[in-house]
């Protein structure tokens, strides 16, 4: 029993060391590299951020597909956790299908934990945007600002999409 505690903490150690190795890894754009370190690290450790990550990476490359499973495993993990929700949704997003990704980003708006908070709501105002409806794609960007208060980008969004609706 003490053996069993002793050899998964080790698997919970060695998966974070992976994780941050991946993370380490897409800051030097070695994509596949990260991909197999998230990767290992959900096999060592399966947790959403493991999950999540490693679906970034496979969407990166061109699996989106299989990003999707994997961010849905990592909701079925932990569904309180935020960003595979925004995730899904900014997939869905890149493969144009604005009315789906539209659930799984009011859904990572409603997760209890999910930083960066205002992440759906830009990939939201995106989908409005794209739909032609500028006075819910201003909506969004004003809840992203309340959120992420000193984006100049934000900021110039909504003085240009408040210039379109005038």
């Amino acid at each position: 029993m003490a053996e069993d505690h002793v050899i998964d903490e080790l698997s919970v150690r060695r998966a974070l060391k992976l994780l941050q190795s991946g993370l380490a890894r897409v800051a030097a754009d070695d994509l596949l590299g990260a991909r197999d370190a998230f990767r290992q690290s959900a096999h060592n450790h399966a947790t959403a951020e493991a999950l999540t990550y490693w679906a970034w990476m496979e969407h990166q490359l061109g699996d989106t597909a299989l990003a999707i499973d994997l961010c849905q495993r990592a909701i079925g993990l932990d569904p309180d956790f935020g960003n595979p929700y925004n995730d899904i949704g900014s997939y869905l997003i890149a493969q144009d299908d604005l009315d789906g990704a539209i659930p799984w980003l009011e859904r990572a708006m409603d997760a209890k934990r999910y930083e960066p908070r205002h992440y759906p709501h830009l990939n939201l105002a995106r989908v409005y945007l794209a739909k032609a409806m500028p006075r819910h794609a201003l909506q969004q960007y004003r809840k992203a600002l309340e959120l992420h208060p000193d984006d100049p980008a934000i900021q110039r969004a909504i003085e240009e999409i408040t210039r379109l609706v005038q």
